[in-house]
């Protein structure tokens, strides 16, 4: 698989990262062994976890744990699952980065993400504090970001963060003027959340509370044309998202062991023309409402 530069940190990752989300509520273990190793054997070396996601921590320790150098391993912190307190208290934080480690049976993660923290907190500085304390310490290699809008804008202009992670697909776009310039210019490892919009367009109807209803109502106003395929969709959402200047990776959840090799073979055999490119981002600025921010 395809690997590129991830920012100014030396790591080559794939252009397909494991999202650990879904893992997380899985009760079958052989199904999450299946998923996870089959992702390994594809040639993804990302692996994206937070410990907010269920099980999800423990699951990817418990079973690719014995695997460790194969793979950068990616976690996020900040919300109080599981501790008396609140989000974001610093002693929280650090007795939940020891946790992530342990649940993930490693000494060290790659990257330790602060997960959607307001600019206001930001600002504050102790959380900041508290991730270049692991990173003194060994625990994480590198510290970053994963948030969007102009709380994103605001953590790539402390010049803190190793890496951003943010909401960026066919249906979010927001990220591509506001955020993704400073973080390229500070050479930030960026990774794209949510690439195929949560595959929203397969959905005839849903009702607003529904997880992919915002990227559906949106889609459902841009009308792009390559959404009747299904292949050609997924496909083109994908690129879209890597060919967006300064992406690394691309973070994709599955419930599915053989999506890897279907995603890994529509990588190997497709790419999207600038032209395709330039015609997705002039329909976003076209139909876009002020209101369409990042999805975090």
């Amino acid at each position: 698989m395809e690997k590129r530069s991830f920012g100014k940190t030396g790591m080559e990752v794939s252009i397909l990262g494991f999202g650990g989300q879904q893992i997380g509520q899985e009760q079958e273990l052989s199904k999450v062994e299946k998923l996870l190793n089959h992702a390994l054997d594809e040639g993804l070396n990302v692996i994206d976890t937070a410990e907010c996601y269920g099980d999800s921590e423990e699951l990817i320790g418990k079973i690719l744990s014995h695997r460790r150098d194969e793979y950068y391993l990616f976690t996020k912190c900040g919300h109080a699952a599981g501790f008396d307190g609140e989000d974001w208290n610093p002693a929280m934080l650090e007795k939940s980065i020891d946790r992530s480690l342990k649940r993930l049976q490693t000494d060290y993660v790659d990257v330790i993400h602060l997960h959607s923290c307001s600019e206001k907190i930001l600002r504050q500085g102790a959380v900041i504090e508290v991730l270049q304390k692991a990173k003194e310490q060994g625990k994480t290699r590198f510290i970053g970001y994963s948030g969007d809008r102009t709380d994103a804008l605001y953590a790539v202009q402390t010049g803190l963060f190793d890496s951003l992670m943010i909401s960026l697909n066919i249906a979010d776009q927001e990220a591509i003027d506001l955020a993704l310039p400073e973080a390229v210019e500070r050479k930030m490892g960026v990774i794209a959340k949510r690439p195929v919009a949560n595959v929203a367009w397969t959905y005839e109807t849903l009702p607003e509370k529904a997880y992919p209803y915002v990227y559906w109502q949106r889609l459902k106003k841009l009308q792009y044309d390559f959404l009747t395929d299904s292949e050609r969709a997924v496909l083109t959402a994908l690129r879209f998202a890597l060919n967006v200047p300064g992406v690394s990776t691309a973070i994709v959840g599955t419930q599915k062991p053989g999506r890897w090799s279907e995603n890994a073979k529509l990588l190997r055999s497709s790419t999207l023309s600038e032209q395709e490119y330039e015609q997705i981002r002039a329909r976003w600025k076209e139909i876009a409402d002020e209101d369409w921010v990042g999805k975090t």
